[in-house]
């Protein structure tokens, strides 16, 4: 079954052009080793919740969007190999990110259900 990598993350508007770039360039590294699929989404319909969301989540900014994507592997083993390749990729090492990471969401997660 699938394993998926998912991120939460405040991005400053502005930088939407840069964080797509910035995507596309880890996009290539990560299919490089063993992803299969890399995808990112903009918020534009993002409510604010009773007790939490995605805002709060994250401690959006004014002049901030939530961005949420994920990485989709074949399974576990493949995606922990995976991320030892894609650190010590000097690829990676130039891409700055266009983001505060230190409020940047993320986790593993095992596929249940893919309908």
């Amino acid at each position: 079954m699938p394993f998926l990598d998912i991120t939460v993350i405040p991005v400053p508007t502005a930088n939407k052009a840069a964080y797509l770039d910035h995507s596309r360039a880890s996009t290539i590294v990560f299919k490089d080793h063993g992803a299969t699929r890399v995808t990112e989404t903009w918020g534009e319909d993002i409510p604010d919740g009773k007790l939490t969301d995605f805002n709060k989540a994250v401690q959006l900014q004014p002049g901030e969007t939530v961005a949420v994507g994920w990485i989709t592997w074949p399974d576990k083993a493949t995606r922990d190999a995976g991320w030892e390749k894609v650190m010590a990729d000097p690829r990676l090492s130039s891409n700055e990110m266009p983001f505060d990471g230190k409020r940047m969401i993320y986790g593993g997660f095992e596929v249940l259900l893919d309908g």
